[in-house]
């Protein structure tokens, strides 16, 4: 199977050196890749800015910085993959306007933000029949259940796999893996690689 995963944030620029960004790691994807191509399968990471990082040959790395990098990215390469997770961490919002150079620090700033894309909403749009779509949720624990599943219908996902905010910067995850045919599975606390070759068994299972 040909797999295309997305992992790490992004980050929209406010001047030459400042951007937006979140605390995303990409470990999680990272894992994704990892467990998919040791599972046999064509692996695609389309990858944020995370620093230098190690793993297998096989797998196509294609590094991304914006947003709109990543959309580019997609348009590219859905077409030709059977199944994308989209771990990626895409930044909701960017400034409208780019400042040229470094705005300077000595007066008061206020910035002027426009939604990003819904990546994962156009690449379930465009699938194919044979083209699934497994999405993230990160939640508070007491809204997570309800929010993961609201967005899994919202945005046209095959599966959403709903985690607790907790899941940020740690090594371990718990989540709840649910699909668009009403199927709800409780996973029980693991490390990331672990919970990866779980994930990737699920997903391809779709």
């Amino acid at each position: 199977m040909r797999i295309l995963i997305t992992a790490g944030p992004t980050r929209e620029p406010i001047d030459a050196v400042r951007y937006l960004s979140n605390r995303s790691s990409g470990k999680m994807g990272l894992a994704l890749a990892q467990a998919a191509s040791q599972a046999g399968h064509q692996v695609t990471l389309l990858l944020g800015p995370v620093g230098d990082v190690t793993l297998s040959a096989a797998i196509s790395i294609n590094r991304f910085e914006s947003c709109e990098d990543l959309q580019k990215l997609l348009t590219e390469h859905w077409p030709s993959h059977d199944l994308l997770i989209m771990a990626a961490a895409v930044a909701d919002y960017r400034p409208i306007v780019v400042q040229q150079g470094k705005i300077s620090r000595d007066q008061a700033l206020t910035l002027a933000l426009e939604p990003t894309a819904d990546l994962v909403k156009e690449a379930a749009l465009n699938k194919q029949k044979n083209q699934h779509v497994v999405a993230f949720a990160l939640e508070e624990p007491k809204v997570l259940l309800h929010r993961a599943t609201q967005k899994m219908h919202r945005k046209g996902v095959d599966a959403i796999v709903a985690n607790p905010l907790q899941t940020m910067d740690s090594t371990n995850i718990s989540a709840i893996w649910i699909t668009a045919s009403g199927i709800q599975k409780n996973m029980q606390t693991m490390d990331k690689m672990d919970f990866a070759r779980d994930l990737i068994n699920l997903a391809t299972a779709l």
